[in-house]
């Protein structure tokens, strides 16, 4: 009967040798498969999984901003911080820390999240109040929106309120006036 004992060994080896070669194929599997999920994660998803969350953000014509991410929407994000709110551009976003480790995927968004960076300006000038705009090149325009195109905003500008058509691409973000 040692050669039953021998055979069996055997067997149980080669066994436990294809187990471990399907367990080591199977998690390259599923590595490659993470990999390539994560492929389609975009920014705005992390983001959305992170309102409500203290952010650090790096914005292109304005530096380093530090707040809580209270929106994110199509294009923008709306940033409470402990001097002012501003409402950032996400094509100015240069980088981003703090954020949460999920995502949301943009199918799973509130609708009011599919609103544009249009519909917050407009809500500004809605206000009537005084705010800042800060465009991509660090330069600085404080006053009033008046009015939001499809591409651009008015604001009246200074005591004269000398209007000033700003191009939307050319904002970094927009801000209140310091509290």
């Amino acid at each position: 009967m040692a050669w039953e004992d021998e055979l069996f060994t055997f067997l149980d080896d080669l066994e436990q040798q294809a187990e471990a070669a399907y367990a080591a194929e199977r998690g390259l599997e599923l590595a490659d498969r993470a990999r390539a999920e994560y492929a389609s994660v975009a920014l705005a998803g992390r983001l959305m999984a992170s309102v409500g969350c203290e952010v650090g953000l790096r914005v292109e014509g304005i530096g380093r901003l530090r707040g809580t991410l209270d929106r994110v929407a199509d294009g923008w994000l709306l940033l409470s911080g402990p001097a002012q709110d501003w409402v950032v551009r996400l094509p100015a976003l240069l980088g981003v820390d703090g954020a949460s480790e999920r995502a949301v995927p943009d199918v799973a968004w509130p609708a009011a999240s599919r609103l544009g960076l249009g519909s917050a300006l407009r809500r500004l000038a809605d206000a009537g109040e005084r705010c800042v705009l800060h465009l991509r090149d660090a330069a600085r325009h404080e006053g009033v929106v008046l009015r939001v195109g499809a591409d651009f905003v008015e604001l009246a500008e200074g005591e004269a309120r000398r209007v000033l058509l700003v191009p939307c691409e050319a904002l970094a973000a927009v801000s209140s006036s310091e509290r």
